[in-house]
Order: C-alpha cells, then structure tokens, then sequence
C-alpha cells in the first residue's frame, strides 16, 4: 500500500442504508470514498435488513481491499435496522430485531440476557454484512441530567454494568462479531451533549478507577476487541482541557499502557461539536492519531482528513511506523473475518436470520421482565378493566415519533370501549390541555405515557407538566408510564402509580398494557436511583393475579 492507502484504511465514513441506485449523489459520493479516498471501511445507519446488506455488498465489490463495517446497535440490530413506517398506508415494514435498551437489561439483572443480546446481534449483523456493532455502552449513568447516555447505560452500579457488559461482549464474540465499548473513559457524569459540546468530567483519579474505568476493566478481561473513545475532557486523566479522543495520556498511557488493551481503538464521530467546533478538521484527525487513535469514524470531510494525515507524516509529526502499527491492526482484523476471502453476505439468506421470531421472543421477554413498578397508591394496580369505564390515553411523545402509543393504546382499546386516545409533543397549543383537563374531570382513569428518544432525552413543555400534576392535585384517577426516561418523575412527583416500560419497542408497548391489567407479573427493580423520590433496587412486585410483596 502507498502511504494515503494505509490512512485511508484508518478512515470509516457514515453512509445511509437508504436505497440509493448507481447515478445519485449519495452512491457517487460513496464510491468516492471508496475508489478515490480508499477508505478501510464504513459506519452504516437505517435502513431495512435487505436494503442495507444489498448496499453493503455493492460498496465491497467496488473497494481495492476488503471493507470493516461498523453501525451503532446498542440494543440489538434493530437499534438502527427497524422501524420502517410507510407513511401513506401507516404499514409497519419491520427489520431486524429490537430489544429494549441496556437500562431495561439492568432491571431485569440477569447477565444471561445480555449475553442473549450479544448473541442475537451479531447473528443478526453479520447477516447483512456488519461485522463491529459499536456496542456495548459500557457508561455508569451516574448523573439523572446527562443528555446523551441515561438508558443507553445499564445503570448506575459500576460492578452491575461491567458485569453486562462483559457478557453482552461474550455474545457477540463467541458469535462472530467484535465488541467495541464506549465511551472511553466513561460518559456518564455529565450535563452535556458531546454532540454539541465539550464536555469536562471534574473528578478525581481515584474515583474514575472505581467507577468509570472499572466496566471496561471488565469487558477488557472479557476479550473486548474493540474501544471508542469519548469526546470528554477528564484533566484527573490527561491533565488538561481537551477530548479524550485527542489525548494520549489518555488512550495510549492509560487504555494501551495501565488497562493493557491491545484491540482496535475507535474515535467516536469526528463530525461531533465537541471535536468539530473546537479544532480545525485537519488538525482534529492529526491529533486523535498522534493520541492513539486506530480508526477515525465520520470525519466532517473524508479527504481534508486524509490529506491532513499525510502531510503530518510527510513533515516528520507523525511517523510511517504510526501509521503501519494501526493498519497492520485492521488488517489482521479483516483478515480474522476472513474478508480476503468472501466479503459478500448472501442476500436471500437474511429473512431467514433477522428479525425471526426466535430472536424476537427473546427481546419480547426482557421487555415483560425489566417492567419497573415505582410507585402505585391505594393499589391501584392492577387495573380492574372494566369495559364501560370512561379511559383517557394521553401520550407526549418526540414529534418524529410515529409509533408511540400504536401498540400501547390498541391493547388498552382491546378493554375500553369507551376509550379516547390523545398525541401531544412540543407544538401542542395550551387549549388543547384545558381541553383535556375538563374531559379528565369526567373520567374514571387516565393514562399518561411519555416517549423518550433512544438517550433517554424528552423535552417535556410546561404545560403538559402542570397537566399531570393537575391530576395529581385533583385526585383523578391515573397512571404515568415512562416508554424511556426513567427521571421524568422528577417533574411530577406526586403521581399516583409509576411505571418504567424503558423503550417504545412494540414488545415494551404490549408489555406495558398487558401488566396494567395484570396479564402478567412486574418483577423489575430499578437499577438507577433519584433520591428522595426512589432507590437503585426499588419496584413493588406485582404478580398477574396480585401483589406479591414490597420493594
């Protein structure tokens, strides 16, 4: 290889599973990278199974060397590869499987499911051609305000979240993926989006060692093949302001040298505003490979970085021994997937993989058991379903959410006749919650649900806020179910009966309305705490039949 070949292999760009035939701008750009660029590999997000395996294979048979595709599936391939909606029919197309996030995983408590995931998603994965799913988030959610990790973290407990993550890391690679933890050196005590932002973890040395580096210890351990970094500054580390990503103290003298990692090191996207805003794009790349970096993903431009690169080493900053130590890596790595020998996945064998029931009942069975009673006054639960009562649904949900409440509310409406079902997001208008506010007063029960993304994040407007907590001071009755969030409470702490469902999977949907009736037991406890409104271990079990006992 030439000197920019060998950077070019250090370089995974993002491109869409998005149909995209040969002749549009998307494919030419793609081929691009690929044939003039020479990139080593790509980060693929949405699409269906096919659509995405399809384009996978296309994009292989047009590059020199074999690709590494990576894609984010934190919980499961259908983290990225689902939920289609075919908006002038409202036909649900399906994918691959979805699970509910690793927080979900962490009220269940069982490391068996986690491992269940890992295996699930690499079968599924290498499947369509993706052979490192960036996963798993090994972050300790400790702070209730982060913006960006919450229910992507198993949890709070820094034993609990190495011990899943090391078994989530098992499943994927006695299964033919590769592991890839993030994010490095630990994401969860911060208020700050390092989409947007830098931002500083203000901690000491001794703390980072028994909470934020301890689950990667454990994935290390575990066999771990691959580490991205986090665009975080921890001075206690690196001893100064600046990304993790960009620090060697960071990822060579602590990850390479004290963890002893010799896997592949990721950077998280250099697109991203705590890297992109703050250091010019060449000079971005420069650094997180003078820092230790093995692969850059999703750089802001693909050519400007590769360029940079090579007049680093052209100028003597960085040395051609660098650049090989990281591409003699990669390489051995495609060479472990055999890539060498067929980079192709067969086609027709997908449906016969992805999304089958097999896989999906797995997924359907931690969404049942991670369901999380936090509170529930004068034993309001189970509901006595009485099908003549006069029920509200009321769902505040992200605006580009088209399947909250779809199956939540048809399995309520299977028991309520009379039931009225109702959307709010951020746009809705004050007269719409006076409005709602006057039927409430008539009803017998209502049903809040609130929808987060997959962070966790729902911006939540004032007037929906005073609207629960109006049922709250009115003393009508009511339930609030989180599909996410599990903090939302914060903002209405006097509800009547609270319940964790942890994502808006159609399976966290069903399992959600089912134990509303008491169809089945809720077992989970809550592996995330917000003091003085609950604890890290709490949630009042609920059997199908009763209450079995206490917190």
């Amino acid at each position: 290889m030439t000197l920019r070949q060998k950077i070019g292999q250090m370089i995974m760009p993002l491109v869409l599973g998005a149909f995209s035939p040969e002749g549009t701008e998307a494919h030419e750009r793609e081929i691009a990278w690929i044939e003039e660029d020479a990139v080593g590999g790509v980060v693929i997000s949405v699409g269906t199974p096919v659509d995405v395996a399809v384009k996978l294979n296309d994009l292989q048979m047009h590059s020199e060397y074999p690709l590494l595709v990576g894609a984010d599936l934190e919980a499961g391939a259908g983290f990225r590869f689902r939920g289609a909606l075919h908006s002038p029919t409202n036909i649900v197309l399906g994918g691959a499987t979805a699970f509910p996030p690793p927080m979900a995983f962490g009220a269940v408590g069982d490391p068996a499911y986690a491992y269940e995931m890992g295996r699930i998603t690499a079968t599924e994965a290498l499947a369509m051609g993706v052979h490192m799913p960036f996963a798993p988030v090994l972050d300790v959610n400790n702070n209730a305000d982060n913006p960006i990790i919450n229910i992507r973290s198993f949890g709070e407990d820094a034993e609990m979240v190495g011990e899943m993550g090391a078994s989530f890391v098992r499943g994927l690679q006695e299964h033919g993926a590769i592991a890839t933890g993030k994010h490095f050196p630990g994401h969860g005590e911060t208020e700050i989006d390092s989409h947007l932002a830098l931002p500083v973890i203000r901690v000491e040395r001794e703390r980072m060692d028994s909470v934020e580096l301890a689950p990667f210890r454990s994935a290390i351990r575990a066999g771990m093949g691959g580490i991205m970094t986090g665009h975080i500054a921890v001075p206690a580390l690196s001893g100064e302001r600046v990304p993790a990503t960009l620090s060697s103290a960071v990822l060579t003298n602590l990850l390479r040298g004290e963890l002893g990692f010799s896997g592949v090191i990721f950077t998280d996207a250099m697109n991203m505003g705590a890297i992109d805003r703050l250091f010019p794009r060449g000079e971005a790349a420069v650094r997180a490979v003078v820092a230790g970096a093995d692969v850059l993903l999703m750089p802001p431009d693909v050519t400007e970085a590769i360029d940079a690169i090579e007049r680093a080493v052209q100028r003597g900053r960085i040395s051609e021994r660098r650049i090989d130590t990281s591409v003699t890596r990669l390489l051995r790595l495609k060479e472990d997937f055999r890539l060498h020998e067929n980079r192709l996945v067969p086609v027709e064998r997908v449906p016969h993989i992805v999304g089958i029931p097999e896989h999906s009942d797995v997924a359907r069975e931690v969404s049942e058991r991670s369901l999380t009673l936090i509170r529930n006054e004068r034993g309001l639960l189970p509901l006595l379903g009485t099908r003549s009562a006069r029920v509200m649904s009321v769902t505040f949900r992200p605006k580009n959410d088209m399947l909250a409440s779809r199956y939540f509310d048809g399995r309520l409406g299977a028991t309520y006749r009379r039931l009225t079902s109702t959307h709010l997001d951020e746009d809705t208008h004050e007269a719409v919650y006076e409005a709602l506010l006057r039927q409430a007063r008539r009803s017998n029960l209502v049903v809040v649900s609130v929808y987060s993304n997959f962070a966790g994040v729902i911006e939540m407007t004032e007037e929906f806020v005073d609207f629960v907590n109006q049922l709250s001071a009115r003393r009508i009755t009511h339930v609030v179910v989180s599909f996410g969030n599990p903090y939302v409470i914060h903002d209405f702490p006097d509800v009547q009966a609270y319940l964790l469902a942890w994502s808006g999977t159609a399976a966290s949907q069903r399992a959600a309305a089912n134990a509303l009736f008491g169809g089945q037991a809720i077992t989970g406890t809550s592996p995330i705490g917000m003091s003085p409104l609950f604890e890290r271990g709490d949630g009042l079990r609920i059997s199908a039949k009763g209450v079995l006992g206490g917190r």
